[in-house]
């Protein structure tokens, strides 16, 4: 098994990196994206408290979001480095500390401060923030925001942000090696005729004039580019699983017209979920449920949020990717989705740059779910697959590695 797993993640490994960028100046901007700078490394994000409202007719949206955190290390004076890709602005910045000035520059907020602060000290930053946000061209590739409209003509609308990152439409902390600790609370407000989905529970819902609010909960610590509200004419139906750690709750939220295809095709959901309770251990976000919900977009791991716009067909949109015939006996993004949970969500890469680690792992976690699903026999036929056609679904992730390392290169230079 070992070297079944080593292979399939080598072959990962390679296929990600056989391409390189060309004439592609990185730029201090970069560095300060993907490195834990001196304006991040003295305290840690524990949780965010945010909103978020998005405008069809404009593609804009609005919200706030409350940082609370605490002091790693004593420090005098710092500047604190909030990110917050252009377009996007900040409108307002306010501390539970004094500020003496903050201002925004290029991908970036900065805070400075004239206090001393003393480790284990705990305070909260709240940025109201509005701008119109970039459009993705190709979700969940390139990421951005998605402005569309379902079969009907109802709008649709949620964001992909795993490459390019959380702080293209929302004021975060926007690095792998910090998580909220203490998890989410996330309020999406939309039109009074469509749902707001989010990560983890809802534990509120009401009426704001001709507006809803829809108010969802994490307990949890969370990746920040899993953090993504979803908006549209959703219906939703429940159900529950017996599981390790007992009874996890299934929530399943569609539009409309889905409903019917949505309770025949999640019922992969229980098999995917023993099978990776067998080989993994106990799902690992039970306080937050499991969730699938339609995207206007192939499909994501987002946690306890997952991201399904597979068309209701198994395969990868109708095609054995595998190469073995194996390939069509589950749905590909129920699958290998939820395998993300284990590994991406639950276990996060420090950098960016080692997420084809959690590819490598969650392709092979589809390799065991189909032994336990269907028999050894099978599982071992489809090992014996083609692992660069499998690791070339993941093709956007390249780019992505490249860009990562570069950076590096880019500080051990000093530049």
């Amino acid at each position: 098994m070992k070297k079944i797993s080593y292979s399939l993640l080598l072959a990962s490994g390679l296929a990600f990196g056989q391409f390189f960028e060309k004439d592609k100046v990185f730029t201090k901007q970069d560095t300060l994206k993907g490195s834990d700078t001196q304006f991040r490394n003295f305290w840690d994000v524990k949780k965010y408290d945010l909103s978020v409202e998005p405008d069809f007719a404009q593609k804009s949206i609005k919200g706030n979001n409350k940082i609370s955190f605490e002091i790693t290390k004593d420090v005098t004076n710092p500047t604190f480095q909030i990110d917050l890709q252009q377009p996007m602005k900040a409108d307002k910045v306010e501390g539970s500390f004094p500020i003496v000035n903050y201002k925004q520059e290029g991908d970036f907020i900065w805070i400075t401060t004239n206090k001393s602060f003393k480790k284990g000290e705990k305070y909260t930053i709240d940025i109201a923030y509005s701008g119109n946000p970039t459009i993705a061209k190709r979700a969940p590739w390139d990421g951005g925001w998605v402005f569309t409209k379902d079969e009907k003509g109802n709008p649709w609308m949620s964001v992909a942000d795993e490459g390019i990152g959380a702080s293209i439409w929302l004021p975060t902390k926007d690095i792998w090696s910090d998580e909220p600790d203490n998890g989410i609370v996330m309020k999406i407000i939309t039109p009074k005729d469509l749902v707001g989905v989010g990560n983890g529970k809802l534990i509120d819902k009401k009426a704001m004039g001709d507006k809803m609010a829809y108010t969802w909960e994490v307990k949890n610590p969370i990746n920040a580019y899993s953090i993504i509200p979803n908006i549209g004419k959703y219906v939703n139906f429940k159900d529950t699983f017996n599981g390790e750690k007992g009874k996890l709750d299934l929530d399943y939220w569609v539009i409309d017209y889905n409903l019917d295809k949505a309770k025949k095709q999640f019922q992969q959901v229980k098999p995917m979920l023993s099978a990776f309770e067998y080989w993994f251990g106990p799902y690992p976000f039970y306080e937050d449920s499991y969730k699938l919900v339609d995207s206007p977009y192939l499909g994501m791991e987002h946690q306890s949020n997952v991201a399904y716009g597979n068309g209701y067909q198994n395969g990868y949109m109708g095609r054995d990717y595998s190469g073995t015939g194996v390939g069509l006996n589950w749905d590909y993004i129920i699958v290998h989705e939820s395998g993300h949970e284990w590994f991406a969500n639950n276990i996060t890469a420090k950098d960016q740059a080692d997420m084809w680690v959690h590819e490598g792992f969650t392709m092979y976690s589809e390799v065991l779910f189909t032994e336990k699903y269907m028999d050894k026999k099978i599982g071992r036929h489809i090992r014996t697959g083609n692992p660069r056609r499998y690791s070339e679904r993941c093709s956007h992730h390249r780019k992505i590695r490249r860009k990562k390392r570069r950076e590096r290169r880019y500080v051990s230079k000093g530049s």
